[in-house]
Order: C-alpha cells, then structure tokens, then sequence
C-alpha cells in the first residue's frame, strides 16, 4: 500500500531526502528563467495603476484590503489546488500582505518576486517526489477521502504533510483513470466474449502511468512559460479586484484576441474558460462544428483529446493556452473529446473542426405552425456591426428584414430568441428596439461622474406591431439585456425563459498601453470598464439581470451563474427613471402572464426539470470523493441510476415542425450546407419545451384593437 510505502521510505532515507531537497533549492537558482526586463515590469505597474485609476469606471481603493485582496488572488492564481506551498511560505508571504498597495504606487515588485521564486522553488522540489509516489501500486481498500473543493481546505503545515496532499490527488486522478478503463473493459467483454479482460493490478499500472504522463506534460509546459506570462498573471491577480471584466493582455494574449475579434477561426467553435485544473466550456459557437455536432454543452469539462483515432491526450491540469493547441486544429481534421457532463457523467464525442463562419452569427428565422396560427421565431446569436464598414450589413438592418420577410408570410406573432446571445453592439440594440417600439429611450449608459446619456430610437416608425415574445436564458448578456430590458419597461413584450439573465451590466475598452508610454517593446492592452447600462426605468442591468415574466426552469436554476459567480462584480443600482411612455396596447398582458406561470408550475415536464436542476445543485455541493475504490464504483453507479430518472428530458418532442421562410427555399436548395444547418435547427426546435411555451404565450396575446401593420 502506498501509504505504508511513502512515510516508511521517508523515516528510512531522511538524510537523502533532506540533501535531495538541498539539491533541489540549489537547483532553482540555476533552472529559474531570469529574462525578465526591470524597466518594462516597473512600467506596466505605473501603466496599470494610472489607466485604472483614472479610466475605470468605478476604480478600487489602493488601499491596504485592496493589497489584501491581491494577496489571496495571485496566491490562489499560482497554486489553486494547494499542493505547492506549505503553511510556513504563507506565513513569510504575509509580511507583504497590506504592503502591496505601497508596492503598486512605488513600482516596487517585492512581493510578486518573493512568491514566484518560491513557487520555482516548491515546483523543482514536487518533481522530486510525485514519481516516487507514483512509482507504487495504490491501495484502493483503504477508507479514505479527498474534498476536491480545493479552495476551502488549509495548506500542508509542512513537506511532509504537503506529500501526503500530493498522494491523496494523485491517488484520486488514478482512481477516476482505472474506473474509466474498468468500464472500457466490461464493455470489450460484452462486445465480444472470447475477450481476455486484463487484470484491476494491470489497469491500475495503466491509470498510474496515465496520471504519472499528466504530470510530466504539466511541468513540461510549465517549464515553457516565460517571464511576461507569469508577471502578466500578476498584473491580472490586481486588474480583476477592479471587476470581472477588467483584465491585462500580454503582447500574445492581445494578438488572440484580434484574432478572435476576427471572427474567422479553424477549430470545433467553443469558448473554453479554465476552472481550477480543468477546460471549462463558456459558450458553444452558433453554427460552428460543436453546435452541429450537438453534444458539447456550456458547463462540460474536457478531460483528455485525442486527434482522429490517436489516443488521447489528458489535458486536466494543463494550462487553458495549451490545451486549446490541441483541442484546435485544421478544417476536416477529427477532435475526439472525452468530456464530463454537468450530471457527471464521462463520454467520447467526435467533432469534425471547420472554420467557424462568421455568417452563423447573422440573424435567421422559421416558420411555425401552433394552435392553426402561423407564427415566426427569429434566432439572434450576437448583435453584430462592423465599425469598419458602416455599409455592411448588421443586426439591426438584418432583422429589419427579417421582420419583413415574416409579414410577407403573414405571420401573426414573433418570438425573439435571444438565448446565448452574449451581446455585442449597443448601436444595434437601441434600432432593434425601435423596430418595435415608437421614438424613445431604450438605454441609459453612464460614465464615472458624469449625469447619464439617455440613448433614444429616433425613428418612429413601428416594423412589427402585434404580440411579441422574447425568449432569454442565463446567458443572455450585455446588448440582449438592455433589448429585453426595453421591451419589458415599455410593456412590448413577455421576458420567457431562465429566472434571470446573466447580470453584465458594464461596458469595457480595450486600451493599447504604447498609447500612453513610448517603449520600444509592445505593452499589450488593459480591457477596461468604463460605462454602466441602466434601463430607462433607471434600474441597472448589473449583477441582477432582467427577471424574466415567466420564469422557466432550467438546469441552472439553483446554481451561481453568470455575474453573481464572478468574483469582485459592479454592485446594482439605481438612477432617475428616464421619460417614456410604455406601449399598453396588450388586452390581457398580465392574464398571460399568470396563466403561463400557472401552467409551467403545473407542467411535468418543467417539475422535472426543476428537479434535474435541484440534484445538480446537489451534485454540485458535495465535494467530497471517497478513495476507495469499491466505495467510489457505488457512488458513480448510483450517481448513473439516478441520473436515468432525467433521461427523458433531453428526449421530449413538442410536435410542431418548423419550415423555413419562402425566400429562403432556393437558397437551401443551391446551398446543401445552409440545408443541413436548418436541418440541425429545426430539429433542435422540434425538442423545446422553451420554445413551445414561448409560442404558447404568444398564442394568448390579444391586441387591444387592430394594429397590426398591413402588408
């Protein structure tokens, strides 16, 4: 047992391990990577406490709880899963705690210097021993347990203890392996049963292995990481105690994002986010090769990737930048992604990466029939301009059209579906506003110290004037909120969907820093915050979101998600309501709105789902894994019974068939990628219980006298 192997070879070679670790220590100085540039350090920290001081939007205190704050941030930045530094290095790094903001008005890089030289120091020692623990079998008998909520448990009070961290994390990402390959047998066996299934002793020497090849790649690219990257992670550790959404670039980082800004990338199209040691999925691409596949979804954790039928590589641990070189790749080359689902279940989905075309960013609608009435539903992914070239084409002159095209088809009600619409231009979220709204305010946007602009629609005509619904989930931010927002004060519409959208209430610029210091080397950028929305009822967007009219169960419901889960976030607030004149041309606006409550509390379907989301939360909360094996195959098998019980919800049909509009035929007819992309949608439609709400809403609405615009 590994236990009994690990403290005996301690008490035995003490001496050696003493002088390895004296090795080691002495090692750092000639291994640390000393290429870094003491001017341009001093620079950025002038640059950054200067823009920030002065250009964002509701700057920080310097003061000695903000260095406190900085203090657990890069701490926690460097060594999330505490298997690094011992207690006695937090107790030295605690001379610096309330001195950093000195250090930040002076230049002075003390305290960042003092934690990366021991962090240099505390990696080159971990390399000493983790292949040592790793050499011997572990024993899976023995009742132990690991809490892998790292963040809430106190660092190693010294190495000794700090090894024993070590072992209990490593025993775990074994255990999760042999479980995985466990399984990969019985289903061999199954499949053909003149398979010899090889032993637990030799599987176990595989997951060792497997984990043992994990670590190695890890402090393999660890070792790449230069000076600008781990001072750029500092930089950030003091730009996030401003707000989520304010952040330092580093020359690479800002080349990145340009790139990203683009709008033009080979890949499988999914915004991946790091969450402790793994690749978290933020947002799945519209139109891209992991929306047309269908199974990767937001909150999925990507465990290993392989290439084609290569064999995987396990990317837990791996620093985001890296990973994603693998998860990337060339159009028509396979990423086949072993992933763990929110309900925590593991599976192997193939993606085929493509370009991600901006075009899948455009507005498109359908048609449907519900209840003997035609109704349109239009899907907007982004509000997308390009700044460049006005003339081009844009959200807002887009779903003008749209509009058009779905009176034409004489359709009696529009559904605006703006889930996972994660905003984009402001501009084109006031005209959209006005398409069905008469002239008025539809956003306040307001500068640090200043009064607030009040950003008006200034056309009066009205493209759409009968019932309207406008569909929203937690993902629905910045640009979307500030339209839902507008049709939800002036009465235009019913808000269906998640309790509340995602709370981004702020505007951010991306500020380049050789704007405001001549250096012969590029400075990167600062994403700053600068502005804050308000609806025109004079509540902000920020933190609380748009509460929705209807509130719709999802699996979120219970969980911490959007703003609210990120740290340091703008309070909410309130300002003088601006002058407006809602729309109230509804008969029964509020009688739509209870029975639709009514109706969704009294639902099945819904009760389940609400019920998903209470066991998720649950799931969610219990951080606490049992290492022992027998013990863990139970938990997993109960965790997957249970888990049958909500099977039923990613299989429910609506029974409506969605078609898409007359001008659109021929072109599905020349184009067989545009076919199979509404083929993939309305499909998707077909199995939305949101959707059909929303249409069932819209079904009720009654105009309180004829004002449908004729065409």
């Amino acid at each position: 047992m590994l236990k009994k192997i690990i403290i005996p070879f301690m008490k035995r070679n003490y001496k050696i391990i003493l002088s390895l670790l004296l090795v080691v220590s002495i090692l750092v100085g000639f291994q640390l990577k000393n290429n870094n540039d003491p001017e341009k350090d001093r620079i950025l920290i002038g640059l950054l406490r200067y823009v920030l001081t002065n250009g964002h939007y509701e700057p920080s205190d310097i003061n000695d709880a903000f260095s406190e704050e900085v203090f657990t941030s890069f701490i926690e930045s460097v060594d999330p899963a505490k298997r690094f530094f011992i207690q006695s290095d937090i107790d030295e790094f605690a001379q610096h705690k309330t001195l950093i903001d000195d250090q930040i008005k002076t230049e002075n890089l003390s305290f960042y210097f003092t934690v990366h030289l021991r962090l240099m120091q505390r990696m080159l020692e971990s390399k000493a021993y983790y292949k040592e623990i790793l050499q011997h079998p572990f024993d899976f008998n023995v009742d132990e347990t690991i809490d892998v909520n790292f963040e809430n448990q106190p660092y190693a009070k010294n190495q000794l203890e700090l090894i024993k961290v070590w072992q209990k994390q490593l025993k775990h990402s074994t255990m999760v392996r042999l479980h995985d390959k466990l399984e990969d047998e019985l289903e061999k066996k199954k499949n053909d049963s003149l398979y010899v299934a090889k032993s637990f002793a030799e599987l176990e020497k595989e997951a060792r292995e497997s984990t043992l090849k994990n670590l190695d790649d890890f402090f393999s690219f660890m070792d790449d990481l230069d000076h600008t990257d781990w001072f750029a992670n500092y930089i950030n550790s003091i730009a996030e105690n401003f707000d989520p959404h304010t952040s330092y670039l580093a020359p690479k980082a800002k080349k990145r994002f340009d790139i990203s800004m683009a709008g033009k990338l080979e890949g499988i199209g999914a915004v991946l986010q790091k969450r402790n040691d793994y690749t978290r999925v933020v947002e799945v691409v519209s139109g891209g090769p992991a929306w047309r596949a269908g199974e990767l979804e937001v909150g999925d954790l990507i465990l290993k990737v392989a290439q084609g039928n290569e064999p995987p590589l396990d990317i837990v641990g791996m620093r985001l930048d890296d990973a994603i070189e693998f998860i990337k790749g060339k159009k028509g080359t396979e990423a086949r992604l072993t992933i763990k689902k929110v309900d925590g279940t593991i599976k192997v989905i193939s993606i085929i990466r493509d370009i991600v075309e901006i075009e899948e960013t455009f507005v498109k609608s359908t048609l449907v029939n519900y209840q003997d009435k035609k109704y349109g539903v239009i899907n907007l992914p982004k509000f997308y301009i390009d700044f460049d070239e006005k003339s081009y084409r844009n959200s807002a002159t887009d779903m003008a059209k749209e509009v058009e095209r779905l009176k034409q088809e004489n359709v009696e009600g529009l559904v605006i579906d703006l889930r996972d619409n994660g905003g984009g231009s402001l501009e084109t979220a006031i005209d959209i506003a006005g398409l069905f709204i008469a002239e008025g305010p539809v956003v306040q946007v307001k500068y640090r110290g200043e009064k607030p602009m009040i950003k008006n629609d200034t056309d009066k005509r009205i493209f759409w004037n009968g019932p309207l619904v406008v569909l929203v989930n937690e993902l629905s931010a910045s640009a979307s909120e500030i339209f839902a927002a507008a049709m939800q004060d002036y009465n235009r519409a019913v808000i269906i969907g998640s309790k509340q959208t995602f709370g981004k209430g702020t505007v951010q610029n991306l500020l380049p820093l050789n704007n405001y210091y001549r250096y012969k080397d590029d400075l990167g950028a600062l994403k700053v915050t600068i502005q804050k929305f308000y609806r025109v009822n004079g509540g902000s967007t920020q933190l609380n979101g748009v509460n929705s009219d209807v509130a719709l169960p999802d699996r979120y419901t219970y969980m911490d998600f959007g703003e609210r889960d990120q740290k340091k976030p703008l309070v909410w607030d309130k300002i003088a309501e601006a002058k407006y004149q809602p729309w109230n041309n509804y008969d029964n606006l509020k009688e739509v709105i209870l029975k639709s409550n009514y109706r969704v509390a009294n639902n099945p379907h819904f009760n389940l789902i609400d019920e998903n989301a209470k066991w998720l939360k649950k799931n969610q909360d219990e951080t606490t894994v049992s290492l022992k094996y027998s013990t863990f195959k139970n938990d997993v098998e109960n965790h997957k019974q249970k888990s049958k019980k909500f099977e039923s919800i990613a299989n429910y049909s609506n029974n409506l068939t969605f078609s898409s509009p007359t001008y659109e035929l021929p072109l599905i007819e020349k184009d067989s990628i545009l076919s199979k992309k509404r083929e993939v949608w309305h499909k998707s439609l077909s199995k939305d219980i949101y959707v059909e709400e929303a249409l069932h809403v819209l079904s009720e609405l009654k105009i309180k006298r004829n004002l449908l615009v004729k065409n």
